[in-house]
């Protein structure tokens, strides 16, 4: 897609403010990320300094290339099941991690060996890559723990003027990428569930996915904000995604904790839901329903969530969908996807 001259301007100024150091927000697919030089320690610690995220927590690396993402890993790592889920995924919502190359700051990667790499789907974000000729550090532009931005203005509800922002539209899937650990002498393994599913992965590499651990009670994969450990992957903390206002979780369907919720409180309610509310909680509460369908769910997943707290309710009752909704693997997949984010954004 050939960018109008205008945004084409607005890139150009954009990389002259990263080539400097500072930061700037760009779209892609999938969130919003706050862009930094990858090679820039101080501009890369500014960063974690403006989300207030943890040292430890790893920023995926944003490329425009093959060639590049290639001078980001360790010699020889860049291997044949790499390149199959780059050819076949890239640009698009998965992240790669392989081992790092020695050029790769330690700050990135949270103190760990390894890098995630990943190829953006957005003309915008490739385009400013290009421009500034490095690759960039682009974790979601919101305040560490927040609900991640899928608009301009919602980085600008987080950051205000502290930062550039690139204004590329809504962004299409919503949610993070996937990301996928190709360790040497290991099977593929999803770190963090996104819109690439598992299926996808394994169809892609031809070999099998390990089982993911999930139970229907939360994520399996959880990380100790109190650690000290770097974690493997980006989105992995417990506490994440979250409105500031207070959360409870409601299974699928349950109207019946709805109205409690609603009782209890005596006062303005928040609904995110996925299947359509009865008429009473819908007069009762503020609705937000993403519908039925995962991937129109998880495109607007994180603009409800806002839009419910910027109402201030007492609480958002959020719907969780179950593990077995969805007719197809790749759709139980996103679903689960979605519950991960729902499960990390909530208090009980």
């Amino acid at each position: 897609m050939e960018l109008e001259v205008s945004t084409r301007e607005q890139v150009n100024a954009a990389a002259s403010v990263l080539a400097s150091g500072g930061l700037v927000a760009f779209p892609t697919e999938t969130v919003y990320g706050l862009g930094a030089d990858a090679m820039n320690e101080g501009a890369v610690r500014r960063v974690f300094a403006l989300k207030g995220r943890p040292s430890r927590n790893p920023l995926i690396v944003h490329v425009s290339s093959i060639a590049m993402a290639q001078r980001c890993v360790a010699p020889g790592a860049w291997d044949a099941r790499a390149q199959r889920l780059a050819d076949a995924f890239w640009p698009g919502p998965l992240s790669i991690v392989l081992p790092k190359a020695g050029s790769v700051l330690d700050v990135v990667t949270g103190g760990g060996q390894s890098v995630a790499l990943r190829m953006p789907a957005h003309p915008i974000a490739l385009a400013l890559i290009d421009a500034l000729g490095s690759p960039l550090v682009g974790p979601s532009a919101n305040v560490s723990g927040h609900v991640s931005p899928t608009t301009a203005a919602h980085v600008l509800a987080d950051f205000g003027s502290r930062v550039m922002v690139l204004d590329g539209g809504a962004c299409r899937a919503g949610i993070e990428s996937t990301v996928v650990s190709l360790r040497a002498g290991e099977p593929a393994r999803v770190l963090r569930q996104g819109v690439v599913t598992p299926g996808q992965i394994a169809a892609a590499l031809g070999e099998l996915m390990p089982p993911q651990a999930e139970t229907h009670e939360r994520p399996a994969a959880t990380g100790d904000a109190a650690s000290s450990e770097p974690l493997q992957s980006p989105g992995m903390l417990d506490r994440h995604y979250a409105p500031r206002s207070a959360t409870e979780r409601v299974r699928w369907g349950d109207w019946a904790s709805v109205r409690a919720i609603i009782e209890r409180e005596q006062g303005r309610v928040g609904v995110l839901c996925f299947t359509t509310p009865p008429s009473d909680i819908e007069r009762a509460a503020l609705v937000e329903s993403l519908g039925e369908h995962p991937e129109p769910a998880a495109a607007g997943l994180y603009g409800a969530l806002r839009t419910l707290d910027a109402e201030s309710p007492s609480v958002i009752a959020i719907e969780v969908p179950s593990l077995d909704t969805g007719r197809s693997d790749d759709e139980r997949a996103l679903w689960a996807a979605i519950r991960d984010r729902l499960w990390r954004a909530t208090e009980r």
